[in-house]
């Protein structure tokens, strides 16, 4: 059963009417796959630092990995901890450890699409880095465990994602999951509510965008999750999660220097400005040591006079 509330009053009355209630409301959680579903909590102006984009600083330095033509090494933010999310849950640091030593068939999909033609990658890595907000581009304070994917993209298998990549277009992530752990936290004082206060008091100075909490009263903190697949989505439940970096092969890179140079594939002589100093001197001794053909003429002209 999948329960529902308009409103936070109900839901804090159902969690009233019996201890049963918050475990009922666990299960239901555990019984389903949290995807990306929801704009409501979307990075505002103010916690998009003036710099923008992303910095290398704070990850892991390049993957070690050949690329062959027609590859991409996608390195995106799948999940970041501490952001309470629009499904009103607060990953907390640690929830990914159990999961991915045991799962080691993680895919990369398309918004969460469980089709052949929407997988993008299942040749990857995953894992998790402490990272600091602000080298993700967000003003946030501290850190965040970010969940990372590092994954080879072909261009033969999904041409559309690898193009959208390879342009940039991926700006959010979202983790495909399922509940294993979590606490109910709620900031009332009511006799009712006092585990539940306990958590808040425990877990709200974890979260960055706080004032959203506080907003809300209430959430979950999810202290361990299972992963099963990290997407690519236009809007993600928790919108921090960027992409990092897209890596060409040596292939792709020269091929695409051979374009840019395509005006001067009709000349020997090198474009102008790239000549060494060797060929400038020998260019330089060969226009002094050249005759002076104008000289000639004249003097030929003034033999034939005379």
């Amino acid at each position: 059963m999948i329960y529902k509330f308009d409103t936070k009053e109900e839901l804090f009355d159902f969690i009233k009417k019996s201890p049963d209630n918050i475990k009922k409301l666990e299960k239901d959680k555990q019984a389903t796959i949290k995807l990306a579903d929801a704009v409501l909590f979307s990075p505002t102006p103010e916690q998009i630092t003036k710099a923008g984009g992303v910095k290398e600083a704070g990850l892991v330095d390049k993957a070690e990995t050949t690329l062959t033509e027609g590859q991409i090494m996608v390195r995106a933010i799948i999940n970041t901890t501490n952001v309470l999310d629009s499904h009103d849950d607060v990953h907390i640091p640690g929830l990914w450890k159990k999961s991915l030593s045991e799962n080691k068939y993680i895919l990369h999909l398309q918004e969460h699409e469980r089709r052949h033609d929407k997988v993008i990658s299942d040749n990857l890595k995953a894992y998790t880095k402490n990272v600091s907000w602000a080298s993700l581009g967000y003003s946030f304070e501290g850190n965040t465990q970010a969940l990372v994917f590092d994954s080879i993209v072909t261009q033969e298998r999904n041409p559309f994602m690898y193009d959208q990549y390879s342009k940039g277009y991926i700006k959010q992530h979202s983790v495909g999951m399922r509940y294993r752990k979590m606490y109910f936290c709620v900031n009332i004082g009511d006799e009712w509510a006092t585990n539940y206060k306990d958590n808040w008091d425990k877990y709200i100075d974890q979260v960055v965008n706080r004032k959203q909490a506080e907003e809300e009263g209430y959430f979950w903190a999810v202290t361990e999750a299972e992963v099963i697949e990290g997407s690519s989505v236009v809007f993600g439940s928790n919108s921090f999660t960027p992409t990092v970096s897209v890596t060409q092969s040596k292939q792709d890179n020269n091929s695409g220097a051979a374009d840019e140079g395509t005006t001067d594939e009709d000349t020997n002589e090198p474009p102008q400005g790239t000549q060494t100093k060797t060929e400038q001197t020998e260019q330089s001794e060969q226009q002094a040591n050249a005759p002076d053909y104008s000289e000639i003429a004249k003097a030929i002209i003034k033999n034939l006079n005379n």
